[in-house]
């Protein structure tokens, strides 16, 4: 395949077959294979397409802003350089810095908040400060993650229609529940076109999304402190909830027995379908966001996690079986 854009660079039907994780195969669609390393390129390049469509982004005229933990970001940042927008990012003290460094690197601004929500997290801070920000510059336009639909359509064009192509009779789909684009995009495909798939959402310990109490997260990826609202629990089948601890015994776990280096979503969804669906029937599928290489400082630095209070066993080396 030959392409002429940046935002093409894609791969979009690539599944690993993960043997002996439950009774039956896992496959685990793999969507860090791009130039963003993360799924949040499909979201930036259709959520940007749509709006220029519309007129809401006009090149010479619009400043983009965007609130992200750090996928999204790079994404955004990836096209807005080959677009020729400006681009504001805000993060917070949790973002991974290489992600920061990344952004940075394609021309972007950033800005880091470093005071917390009511919710004990800085997701409702990042999403004030945008506020605040458009109040007084109005030539800014926000791709919002949170609360555009068109984030979830963006995954009911490719996500969902690639899974759906591929692999037919899916039994379970496993999707993680961040700002929850990917979940209702693909719920809302399989809803229509596949009604007997069960939708499992896939979320973290202390995160609001779901109406749970808010908790200290450390892993990024999953779990929210602030509701998305573009979230619909009518779509979705079950809801699992999977802590700090398991989600980094997982990735560890991945990476030990498949040489998969995987990021804390991928571990979140593939640790809520080993202790809670291991003896399913039928064909599962899960989505792997983005992989684990961002996150060497953080997941796979055993220092890091026990300054958190998260313990592997075995010097690193989980073994679930063990």
């Amino acid at each position: 395949m030959i392409v002429s854009s940046v935002s093409d660079l894609l791969s979009c039907s690539l599944f690993y077959q993960l043997e002996d994780l439950i009774t039956v195969p896992v496959y685990l669609k793999i969507e860090g294979l791009n130039i963003a390393n993360s799924i949040k390129l499909k979201t930036s390049k259709h959520m940007l397409e749509v709006h220029e469509k519309k007129q809401n982004i006009v090149k010479g005229k619009t400043k983009i802003i965007c609130s992200t933990s750090g996928n999204l970001g790079i994404a955004l940042s990836i096209i807005c350089k080959a677009k020729g927008y400006d681009l504001i990012c805000v993060v917070d003290l949790n973002t991974n810095l290489a992600a920061v460094d990344l952004i940075k690197l394609y021309g972007a601004k950033v800005i880091i908040v470093q005071e917390k929500d009511i919710n004990g997290g800085f997701l409702g801070t990042r999403i004030k400060l945008i506020h605040k920000m458009m109040d007084q510059d109005k030539t800014f336009f926000w791709i919002n993650q949170y609360e555009d639909q068109e984030n979830a359509v963006a995954h009911y064009k490719t996500t969902a229609q690639e899974i759906y192509d591929e692999i037919s009779d899916v039994a379970y789909l496993f999707v993680g529940a961040g700002t929850t684009g990917t979940l209702m995009g693909c719920a809302r495909f399989f809803k229509e076109y596949s009604p007997e798939t069960r939708i499992v959402a896939v979320d973290s310990k202390g995160s609001v999304t779901f109406s749970q109490s808010p908790k200290r997260r450390y892993i990024p990826g999953l779990g929210t402190s602030h509701r998305p609202g573009i979230v619909n629990e009518r779509y979705i089948d079950d809801i699992v909830w999977v802590d700090d601890q398991s989600t980094a015994e997982m990735c560890h776990y991945i990476f030990d027995r498949y040489g998969l280096c995987i990021g804390g979503s991928t571990g979140s969804v593939l640790s809520a379908i080993y202790n809670k669906y291991k003896n399913i029937c039928g064909k599962v599928v899960a989505i792997s966001p983005d992989l684990g290489h961002s996150y060497l400082k953080s997941i796979y630095s055993l220092e890091w996690l026990e300054e958190r209070g998260i313990f592997l066993p075995h010097s690193g080396k989980c073994n679930l079986r063990a």
